[in-house]
């Protein structure tokens, strides 16, 4: 079972987070001597981010890269890319190392090999993987009823990432495929809402099947310790 961590607002939530992030952080550059993390898009983690870019570590040895990306240009409104640039990668963590997935193939089925090399420099196992969740229980973009989920989810696929066909939601999108995000030591599930939590709650509770929410196989798995930090 995740632990979980329920608070009354957002900022608390970042706060809070950010702080065990940091910490997680840090041991894995006193261990190893660098630490590498896994982030999500969209407005949930922008908080955390802006709370995680003030924390006082060594930056120049942590590698950061995303979980998903929307196949667009890097300055487009919609790249998650460009969200980690504006909102974490300033402050004191101006000097982390960001590896992204878009690169310049027409398409993510075309940059699927080139997205592979440039991951393989990453420090691995990951030390933290954050995530978050959509409406429709997908997660990174491992989308219900995308053609490529069976692929993304295969735990024998020898791939780190895949590119993928949403179902309904904007852009062909590159994904880690679910061993890259179990290839961790850590997963951080964020969302925000009541609604989530009750997307959550089934998810971890019905016994159904991980291509309906896809979020399942991140909650029903026993290889990485998953926390879940929600706000109401």
């Amino acid at each position: 079972m995740p632990n979980e961590y329920q608070f009354d607002n957002s900022n608390a939530l970042a706060n809070t987070l950010a702080e065990h992030v940091s910490d997680n952080l840090v041991t894995a550059i006193n261990e190893r001597g660098k630490a590498g993390i896994v982030v999500s898009g969209g407005r949930t983690p922008l908080l955390f981010f802006s709370a995680l870019s003030e924390r006082p570590l060594e930056w120049s040895s942590v590698w950061i890269t995303l979980a998903d990306e929307r196949w667009v240009d890097t300055t487009h409104s919609d790249s998650n890319e460009a969200m980690v640039h504006k909102h974490l990668l300033r402050k004191s963590a101006r000097s982390a190392r960001f590896v992204g997935l878009k690169n310049d193939a027409a398409t993510p089925f075309d940059g699927e090999r080139q997205c592979e090399a440039t991951l393989s420099v990453l420090p691995h196992p990951f030390d933290i993987v954050l995530l978050g969740m959509g409406d429709d229980g997908h997660t990174a973009s491992l989308f219900p009823g995308s053609p490529e989920l069976t692929r993304a989810l295969d735990m024998q696929s020898g791939r780190f990432c895949m590119s993928v066909t949403p179902p309904a939601a904007p852009h062909l999108r590159m994904s880690l495929t679910l061993p890259a995000l179990l290839n961790s030591r850590r997963i951080v599930l964020l969302f925000s809402g009541a609604n989530k939590y009750d997307i959550y709650r089934r998810a971890l509770m019905e016994n159904g099947s991980v291509e309906a929410l896809p979020i399942r196989a991140i909650l029903h798995q026993n290889q990485v310790p998953v926390d879940v930090y929600w706000s109401k």
